[in-house]
């Protein structure tokens, strides 16, 4: 079921700049959609409209079946939004934040629930520390307590760990686990790569305005994903012969590697005949390794088809 739908949303800012060209896209409910793309393709633009802090140029967007502009307040009640900037004030506590956040949205006062927040995002210990006192991790999560204190179904993360060192952001990931697993619909932008594979149920990527490609991570990278075969030579070589020289095969690491692009799902992958060929030139090898493609090697590739298109 599609807790987010999004049809023909456009997006043109002053001077004619068009920041969104028609985005499609459904999100289901309890999933983590992560929203893969370089700075300045969209990807906050599309989240601040959803979320209703941006006003869209045309298109229809639902949230919970809650048309964003005829029934905005239904539609914001459902949402928690976690912006890429820490914006809170310094000389708050952090019970005063994430209370004073509650009610914002008309929420009746709910010490048990702050508290058992502030419990799973390790945050009870500083509930009467300022904000000033917290370091940026804390703060961060702190901006995670302010987006969940009216309890939405629907979070969105915008670069949920930039900046953010790699201990933390591996915390910050199993946090987003967590709050999914209590059935929370998560949707985060980010150019991480690494973030959307470890996390991500869907991706979407956007260049320039545009939605690129959208499916589940696994089934992304069995549809564009290659693989390489890596063939460690006895002896280092200068060039490759004729016989291997088809386009597919490279040489790496000083000639000492040969390396083989094929496709790991076609009923022909090559190898037995790339290995008799290499037989037959008397070419000793050492070892032999595969390597999956990544959701990165995916996304490079579609940049650049978009680039070359």
């Amino acid at each position: 079921m599609s807790v987010i739908a999004i049809d023909g949303l456009k997006k043109v800012y002053g001077g004619g700049f068009e920041a969104l060209k028609g985005i499609d896209l459904d999100i289901e409910e309890g999933e983590i959609f992560a929203l893969l793309g370089p700075n300045g393709a969209g990807k906050t633009t599309l989240i601040s409209i959803v979320c209703g802090i941006v006003t869209k140029s045309a298109g229809t967007v639902t949230v919970g079946g809650h048309d964003i502009e005829a029934e905005y307040r239904a539609a914001r009640d459902m949402i928690g939004l976690v912006p890429q900037e820490l914006t809170t004030d310094a000389f708050e506590s952090v019970w005063a934040t994430v209370s004073f956040s509650r009610g914002l949205f008309g929420k009746p006062r709910d010490d048990a629930y702050l508290e058992d927040l502030l419990k799973r995002l390790s945050l009870w210990d500083k509930r009467n520390n300022l904000m000033m006192e917290l370091s940026g991790g804390m703060k961060r999560r702190v901006m995670i307590a302010k987006a969940l204190s009216h309890q939405p179904a629907i979070l969105f993360l915008d670069e949920p760990t930039a900046g953010v060192d790699v201990e933390l952001r591996r915390d910050m990931w199993a946090l987003v686990r967590k709050m999914q697993a209590d059935g929370t619909t998560i949707i985060l932008t980010t150019h991480y790569i690494e973030e959307a594979e470890e996390m991500a149920d869907r991706v979407g990527v956007i260049r320039g305005g545009e939605l690129i490609s959208v499916g589940k991570k696994d089934e992304l990278m069995a549809q564009m994903g290659r693989r390489t075969l890596k063939v460690f030579l006895e002896q280092p070589m200068n060039a490759l012969p004729a016989a291997l020289d088809d386009g597919s095969i490279s040489l790496a690491d000083e000639g000492a590697t040969l390396c083989y692009d094929f496709d790991g799902h076609a009923d022909e992958n090559g190898i037995p005949r790339l290995m008799r060929t290499l037989d037959e030139l008397q070419i000793g090898w050492k070892d032999l390794t595969t390597r999956q493609s990544s959701l990165e090697d995916i996304f490079v590739s579609l940049v650049n088809q978009e680039s070359s298109a």
